[in-house]
């Protein structure tokens, strides 16, 4: 089981922008900062980039990798792609965060849900 869903939106968006910048993938992380507490933080990826615990989810033309640190913060996500009259982005909908703020970048999370048990 993959740990995000994507629509297929979404999908063709990482087919066209892992095309049009000749990656191999479309890379999702997570990193401290923001008003909110962390950022996704999104970027390109060639193969050789990819280590070991990355998720790798397939995409037809291309892939969506989410890098080992960020995907217990990403479990259950869901990515659509959005296009608006004043701009089209990358839409994340995410049941673990407690919080975010209105650009959607920044978020916080719940921690006792993000709980791993041994």
């Amino acid at each position: 089981m993959a740990v995000c869903t994507l629509t297929e939106s979404a999908k063709n968006k990482i087919n066209t922008l892992c095309k049009e910048k000749t990656a191999y993938a479309v890379s999702l992380n997570m990193k401290g900062g923001g008003c909110a507490g962390f950022e996704y933080t999104w970027d390109f990826a060639q193969e050789q980039d990819i280590e070991a615990g990355d998720e790798v989810i397939e995409t037809g033309d291309g892939r969506l990798v989410i890098g080992a640190p960020s995907i217990m913060f990403l479990i259950g996500t869901e990515i659509d792609y959005v296009s608006q009259i004043f701009g089209s982005n990358f839409e994340i909908r995410n049941p673990n965060a407690k919080s975010s703020c209105g650009c959607g970048v920044s978020v916080n999370f719940d921690f006792d849900k993000l709980a791993v048990s041994a």
